[in-house]
């Protein structure tokens, strides 16, 4: 038989063992997810994303973007089409985003833009439009509606700073005029209708520029009141 010192002991170590398992560890702290590293990688995909749409409108045939979808940007970009809609929520939403990214590697600045300016702006877009597969006529596009009304608002902005005193019809006709040679399929006729290179193209269209400009200098108003 065990003496009663022993089951002193054998008790007390049982005793100290509860109590240590009653004693909760403390929580080990979960790691935290590092934000900035999330922000960083997702804004990354979305400029893969828009990068890659950008990539594919230089390769189409023509102006019409139907084919700037979900699955095609994603397969482009090496993603999932399910990754691609995370970002944007319509494919017209992310054609806008394509068409805002081409403005911006366009150079053109319409919130700066100036007439005096203009012949520069205009060779520097014609120049930009070289890297486009598309030849065909540009096709009507939420995308392109956007982008064409702020275009036209700033040209109109631009010819009526230089001609403070002229009537508002004057001065829509010649931001029409300035309009019409801002126009792709301006530069396409001279191109493909004329068969012209891009010098003879850019030199037809500064001369018909630089005549507008110095008749805008001259106070050589349209007939029209």
């Amino acid at each position: 038989m065990k003496s009663r010192s022993t089951h002193r002991k054998t008790a007390k170590a049982a005793a100290t063992l509860k109590d240590k398992k009653s004693v909760k560890e403390p929580p080990t702290e979960k790691r935290r997810y590092n934000s900035v590293v999330r922000q960083q990688q997702s804004s990354q995909t979305r400029e893969l994303i828009i990068s890659s749409g950008v990539a594919l409108a230089h390769e189409f045939p023509s102006w019409d973007w139907k084919n700037l979808t979900f699955r095609a940007v994603g397969e482009r970009a090496g993603i999932s089409e399910r990754t691609v809609y995370r970002y944007f929520a319509t494919e017209q939403a992310l054609k806008d985003a394509v068409i805002q990214q081409l403005v911006k590697e366009s150079g053109v600045d319409l919130n700066t833009l100036t007439l005096s300016e203009f012949t520069t702006t205009i060779k520097g877009l014609f120049q930009y439009m070289l890297s486009f597969a598309a030849k065909s006529k540009e096709i009507e596009d939420p995308s392109f509606s956007s982008v064409d009304h702020e275009r036209r608002t700033a040209l109109l902005r631009s010819v009526t700073q230089a001609t403070p005193n002229w009537s508002e019809a004057q001065q829509l006709v010649v931001t029409a005029g300035l309009d019409l040679l801002w126009q792709p399929s301006t530069y396409e006729r001279l191109l493909n209708g004329w068969n012209f290179d891009s010098e003879k193209s850019l030199a037809t269209l500064t001369w018909l520029i630089d005549l507008i400009e110095k008749a805008i200098q001259d106070e050589h108003r349209p007939d029209i009141k």
